[in-house]
């Protein structure tokens, strides 16, 4: 696999945090790495009127940011500079892929958040709703990892519905690019009233989750390294919170039913373990982009 990755770039700790995990990733997968700051439009604003002046101190302030985002890209990966205008910096990034047939749109977490998790801000809730290819969300920390670490493992959230198929083919296709063990997890959080019988329900969904994990694990190449396994817990962030991550982790997940066709939309599972994981997340449209052939 090659193509390229967009990265969403801010002159902030989240903003070098995105590009230190994309650079991971992009070295990876032998992509280019395209690193985008996204600038207001002139006619963004209907109060003030745009200030010409302005508009050329901000672009240049914007290209020494860039310019020092790309000096920390190692020198194994081919990176280029984006600044350009746009009404909000998710319809910038999404037009950027769009114009590249990207890979992936790579964000930091929101201002704010604490180190190791994830935090959405209005802009990644935008981007959520109007990507038409994968996302990845990287929580506050992953500039610290180290590049050599690469990507150690893909862990996939794999629920007892229909409808994983995109989820299964962008798994298979990412870890037979990048050679890494997949693990398939399903969880099993229990949330009912003291009287309900949880020991048979449990024994009942284990049952469920060891025949849909069956499944998704039959739909990989065979040469894949994959492992299973299945978090039980009162709820999903308890669930989750019992999982090991290795320093060089990749989650993928699957958008909600409720997204639109080749659209993304995070769901309540997902969006409750993205309370609990600490390494970056992969959101995946429920059906496939352009993006598709675009890696063959």
């Amino acid at each position: 696999m090659s193509g390229h990755l967009v990265v969403g770039y801010t002159a902030t700790k989240p903003g070098r945090d995105a590009v230190a995990f994309a650079a991971r990733l992009a070295a990876a997968l032998d992509a280019v790495l395209d690193v985008a700051i996204i600038l207001p439009s002139a006619d963004r604003s209907v109060i003030t009127p745009p200030d010409a002046g302005y508009d050329r101190h901000l672009h240049a302030q914007a290209q020494t940011w860039i310019a020092q985002a790309i000096d920390r890209i190692p020198a194994n990966v081919v990176a280029h500079a984006h600044v350009r205008p746009a009404e909000s910096f998710a319809e910038g990034l999404v037009t950027l892929a769009d114009e590249l047939r990207a890979s992936y749109i790579v964000v930091g977490a929101a201002d704010g958040g604490s180190r190791g998790r994830h935090r959405l801000g209005s802009t990644t809730t935008e981007l959520l709703h109007s990507s038409d290819v994968p996302v990845v969300l990287v929580p506050r920390g992953a500039r610290k990892i180290a590049p050599e670490t690469g990507i150690a493992r893909l862990t996939v959230a794999i629920g007892t519905r229909p409808g994983a198929d995109a989820l299964i083919t962008e798994t298979a296709e990412l870890a037979g690019a990048i050679g890494a063990p997949v693990r398939l997890l399903s969880l099993l959080p229990v949330d009912l009233p003291p009287s309900a019988d949880t020991a048979a329900i449990r024994i009942a969904g284990t049952t469920e989750a060891d025949e849909v994990l069956a499944a998704a694990r039959a739909e990989l190449p065979a040469g894949l390294r994959t492992d299973v396994a299945v978090a039980a817990g009162d709820s999903i962030e308890e669930a989750v919170s019992y999982l090991d991550w290795l320093p060089g982790e990749v989650v993928l997940v699957g958008s909600s039913r409720l997204a639109q066709p080749r659209r993304l939309f995070l769901g309540s599972t997902a969006a409750k373990m993205l309370h609990e994981i600490t390494v970056p997340v992969i959101v995946v449209p429920r059906t496939r982009s352009h993006s598709e052939e675009a890696r063959r």
